[in-house]
C-alpha cells in the first residue's frame, strides 16, 4: 500500500508519504523513496507502477521549469505523464505463465508547489484526467487514499488551512502514523517535504523524528481536554 498526500496551510504546503512499497507479483514489500523535488519551489510524489514512475522521474527531474513557468502547470503535467502512460500501457503483458498476480502499470502522480506566492496542488490519474485540489486544500493518492482522507476529515475541525505551515507538517504525520498503526501495508522511515513561496524543504530524518515528538505533545493535550470534559 503506497500514500501520498498534500496538504494546504496559511502560508505552506506540505507533501508526505511513507515509503514502503509492495510487489504482489513476488510477495514482496521494500522501502524506497516516493518524494522527489520538482525544481526549488515543489515536490512530486507518485504511487502505481515503479517503471512508469522511473520513466515520470527522469521527464520531471529534465524539465522543472519548463513545468512551473508553463501558464497551465495541470496541462504542463499531462503533456508530459500521458505520453509514458500510453507507452507502459502499449507494452504491458497482462498473463505471464506462472505468475497468478502481477501488477499494472496505472499510476496516479500528485504534485504540490508555489509558482510565486500562488500555492498548487494538482494531479493526474491512471486516465491521464487532471484534479486541481489547491480550493479544498487536501489530496492522497495511493492505495491507502481513502483512510487518509478519512483521517484528515477527523482532523478537519483543527482547521489547518488557515494555520502556519508548521501546523500542516504536523498533522501529515500524524495521518501518516495513524495508516501505519492501522495498516500493515503502510510503513516507515515517512518522507515529508515543506514548501512555502521561499522554497521546498525535504524534512531529513532527525527533524521528521522531532516531528513526530509535537504529534505525540498534540495527542497528549488532546488526552488532557478530554480528562477536563465534564469537569
Amino acid at each position: 500500500m503506497t500514500v501520498v498526500l498534500a496538504l494546504r496551510c496559511a502560508n505552506g504546503v506540505v507533501l508526505a508519504s511513507d515509503s514502503q512499497i509492495t510487489d504482489p507479483g513476488r510477495g514482496l514489500t521494500y522501502p524506497a523513496q516516493k518524494l522527489h523535488p520538482l525544481g526549488a519551489h515543489a515536490a512530486w510524489g507518485g504511487s502505481g507502477s515503479r517503471s512508469v514512475l522511473h520513466d515520470v522521474e527522469q521527464v520531471f527531474s529534465a524539465e522543472p521549469e519548463a513545468i512551473l513557468q508553463s501558464e497551465n502547470i495541470g496541462h504542463a503535467l499531462q503533456t508530459r505523464v500521458v505520453p509514458i502512460l500510453k507507452h507502459h500501457y502499449d507494452n504491458f503483458i497482462a498473463d505471464v505463465p506462472g505468475q497468478d498476480t502481477g501488477g499494472t502499470p496505472a499510476t496516479y502522480v500528485l504534485t504540490a508547489g508555489y509558482v510565486g506566492d500562488e500555492p498548487f496542488i494538482v494531479d493526474v490519474d491512471p486516465n491521464g484526467l487532471i484534479g486541481h485540489h489547491v480550493e479544498t486544500g487536501f489530496q492522497a493518492i495511493g492505495s491507502g487514499a481513502a483512510m487518509a482522507q478519512q483521517a484528515h476529515a477527523l482532523l478537519a475541525h483543527f482547521g489547518m488551512s488557515k494555520r502556519d505551515v508548521e501546523y500542516g507538517v504536523v498533522a501529515a504525520l500524524r495521518v501518516l502514523d495513524a495508516l501505519d498503526a492501522s495498516s500493515p501495508s503502510v510503513g516507515g522511515p515517512m518522507d515529508i517535504c515543506r514548501i512555502t513561496p521561499d522554497g521546498a524543504t525535504h524534512l531529513e530524518p532527525e527533524e521528521v523524528d522531532e516531528v513526530r515528538r509535537r504529534v505525540d505533545r498534540w495527542v497528549e493535550l488532546e488526552h488532557r481536554a478530554l480528562d477536563e470534559l465534564f469537569d
